[in-house]
């Protein structure tokens, strides 16, 4: 993988060459953006993802899946950053796009609404959040299938919002079904597979279990 001044190095090269509105532009941008969003420095992966999400508006349109994406990414960070109004706006912009892209059932849009539960959520509003974590799982389970990677993601932010609302035994027998799949179906030694153990044990060592 590139680091991060090598990826500078690639966009510096790009906006000189062909400017910053280009599309290769953008995405040198993106990709910058996700690096250093994973390094946590959130600060600078902001302006970028900004840009980007202009300069995709700009050229595409916001109904574009590329500029739909670019959004859920800046959303994300907004969240992150305590700005969740701003990243609730935007998620639930993008989950409407992709229901009109691609439907109710499709992958992007399902994703879409679960990142958007989890913003609704930290909003406050936990009914909400709850009503669209429970249609998505449903939606995934009966077309991917229970055990499908992303219907397991959003069990486990179900059983997170059932635990932060009391509701222990719902969030004990969720997160032990998605502790268990993963285990199976990746290994012991994955580590969404430990992670997810890991959060359950927590639960019992809170629980004084």
């Amino acid at each position: 993988m590139p680091s991060i001044e090598e990826l500078e190095v690639i966009l510096a090269e790009r906006r000189r060459i062909v400017g910053d509105a280009h599309p290769d532009t953008l995405t040198a941008m993106l990709d910058l953006a996700e690096l250093l969003w994973a390094e946590g420095r959130l600060s600078r992966a902001r302006p970028l993802e900004e840009a980007v999400v202009a300069g995709r508006r700009a050229l595409f349109g916001e109904a574009h899946p590329d500029t739909l994406k670019a959004m859920g990414k800046l959303a994300t960070t907004l969240g992150q950053q305590g700005d969740l109004a701003e990243a609730r706006r935007l998620q639930e912009a993008v989950a409407a796009g992709m229901r009109a892209l691609h439907g109710d059932e499709a992958r992007d849009t399902l994703r879409a609404v679960n990142n958007l539960a989890g913003t609704v959520a930290a909003f406050g509003d936990t009914l909400a959040a709850r009503a669209l974590l429970e249609a998505t799982i449903a939606t995934l389970s009966r077309v991917f299938g229970a055990e499908d990677g992303d219907a397991l993601i959003s069990m486990g932010n179900l059983a997170a919002l059932f635990w932060q609302e009391g509701e222990r035994d719902e969030a004990f027998s969720l997160q032990e079904q998605v502790a268990v799949a993963l285990r199976r179906l990746r290994g012991a030694d994955d580590p969404a597979a430990r992670n997810a153990q890991a959060v359950f044990d927590g639960m019992l060592r809170e629980a004084g279990f």
